[in-house]
């Protein structure tokens, strides 16, 4: 395969009750129609309640079965849970075995490993990183497998979360410890990363788009494929809108386009929920 074309979307938070939800994503499900790409890849966030509603898991996976092309999930913190933080306050709720169970008997594998156009690709579950879960060392043992075998080949990494905010050395900090996978693990990562030919990391989370390059990596946050999250909530650090990323991987090469799906509307989340934003 001289290229391999990938469409990623993320934070898709659909459920049966959020007809809004439903609406961007049937924009996006007309988009990827239109396109064809080889693989659709959801980063996480793909149910809006699933640790507490496996019907939102269900629905969101009936959904992502009607696509026209093969999908690929990772799981995002209202999927399984969220990751504990040194420095901020223990999430309401943590993953567990039996939530990330939940996932993959609907999703699948939630890590994986694939090679395409010349390029290694691997997901990982960010969720579970920081949890003291059996499965996380599980995770970080076929992780160093899989780097073994990379064979000097280009790697992407995509994840929920992104791995900081500008720059490796970035502080944990109280208010936004939750977005970015959690030290240790990040330290771990980067230094397991280190050995290999890294180029891209593509994750989403904070629902804002944004393409920046540290050292010879290309980080890119995927926006949320469903809501925005307004100036009250959250600080503004790209680009809030919803959206997709397009990448075309090419021996040695990719290229990444920033999207919008015809009709794809920029839900803010205190409509979605009938709330007025946060002071």
């Amino acid at each position: 395969m001289s290229q391999f074309r990938l469409t990623q979307i993320s934070d898709t938070h659909l459920a049966r009750r959020l007809k809004l939800l439903i609406d961007n994503f049937h924009c996006v499900s007309e988009h990827i129609d239109a396109t064809r790409p080889d693989l659709v890849l959801n980063t996480g966030d793909v149910a809006f309640d699933g640790p507490t509603s496996r019907d939102d898991l269900a629905f969101a996976a009936e959904l992502h079965r009607a696509l026209p092309v093969d999908c690929r999930y990772l799981p995002g913190n209202h999927d399984i849970g969220d990751n504990p933080t040194a420095v901020g306050p223990v999430p309401t709720q943590l993953p567990t075995e039996a939530t990330c169970g939940a996932f993959t008997s609907v999703f699948g594998a939630d890590r994986w490993q694939f090679e395409a156009a010349g390029w290694c690709f691997i997901g990982l579950n960010s969720l579970i990183m920081n949890t003291g879960l059996d499965s996380e060392a599980a995770q970080f043992d076929w992780l160093a497998a899989q780097l073994d075998k990379a064979g000097g080949k280009p790697v992407a990494l995509f994840l929920h979360k992104p791995l900081y905010l500008d720059l490796p050395t970035d502080p944990e900090k109280p208010e936004t410890a939750i977005r970015f996978v959690p030290q240790p693990a990040r330290q771990r990562l980067i230094e397991m990363f280190g050995k290999v030919d890294l180029r891209l990391v593509g994750s989403g989370h904070v629902h804002q788009r944004r393409d920046y390059t540290f050292g010879h990596v290309r980080q890119i946050w995927a926006p949320s494929a469903g809501f925005v999250i307004s100036d009250a909530r959250q600080e503004r650090i790209g680009i809030k809108e919803t959206g997709l990323v397009e990448y075309r991987f090419q021996p040695d090469s990719f290229e990444v386009r920033h999207v919008r799906a015809k009709g794809q509307a920029d839900v803010d989340l205190d409509v979605l929920l009938g709330k007025a934003p946060s002071a």
